[in-house]
């Protein structure tokens, strides 16, 4: 759900945000835009749009020689889980 803020900054499918560039690259991107007849905007989506495909993302793949170690030696020094809890039951304070 989509608050108000969010709808303002939400338009024509696009995100508005802030970044911060040093000033050398600023003055690059703005005489830059200037000879393409671009805005500041589209330049910056350009360039992000040109970025990713240098770098797209790598394909997913399923881990499927991962399974989960059983829990047959689990606890504290590798004890099974009875003998865990026979050392717990020997480890209590007897009951008043």
């Amino acid at each position: 759900m989509l608050d108000i803020e969010s709808i303002i900054h939400h338009l024509d499918g696009m995100i508005k945000t802030q970044i911060q560039l040093p000033d050398d690259l600023y003055h690059d991107l703005k005489r830059l835009a200037g000879e393409k007849e671009w805005s500041l905007a589209e330049t910056m989506r350009r360039s992000a749009e040109d970025f990713l495909a240098r770098y797209p993302r790598a394909p997913e793949t399923p881990r499927s020689d991962w399974s989960p170690p059983s829990s047959g030696r689990v606890g504290w020094k590798g004890l099974t889980a009875s003998q865990l809890r026979e050392q717990a039951m020997a480890d209590m304070e007897p009951r008043p």
